[in-house]
């Protein structure tokens, strides 16, 4: 018997059973103000923690699903665990909606999102000692 050609092979194949990418998020951050309250009235702690949520890495990523309603929530709930009468329930709401934003490493592994480094400037890479720093 001969040898019966068939189809080419794919140039650049992929496993039918091949996982999603991994997302590359940026170290520097989200850039840019956080998104407009999304739920009626919020508090100052609220306010305060929900900036500070969409200046992270995560952020990029909620942004582009839509989650803002969820960060909300999140820092509704975080600011509920900053008083010392938290029950341990909105303890334990506050990890469970940290695990669902990939505010752990665990969760982030979960998730496929990776913190990418930020690309060294000129400055990183010329002062390497002192004596490099006092010649530019």
């Amino acid at each position: 018997m001969g040898f019966v050609p068939g189809p080419a092979p794919k140039r650049n194949p992929r496993r039918r059973n091949a996982g999603p990418e991994w997302r590359s998020l940026p170290a520097e951050g989200r850039s840019g103000p956080a998104p407009r309250w999304p739920t009626g009235r919020s508090t100052a702690a609220q306010r305060e923690i929900w900036e500070s949520l969409w200046a992270t890495p995560q952020a990029v990523a909620w942004e582009s699903l839509g989650w803002t309603r969820v960060v909300a929530r999140y820092a509704q709930v975080l600011a509920r665990c900053d008083s010392s009468k938290a029950p341990a329930s909105i303890l334990a709401e506050a990890r469970q909606l940290e695990d669902r934003l990939g505010l752990s490493p665990m969760s982030m592994r979960r998730l496929q999102w990776e913190i990418t480094e930020a690309p060294r400037s000129d400055w990183d890479a010329q002062v390497t000692s002192i004596a490099d720093y006092r010649a530019l």
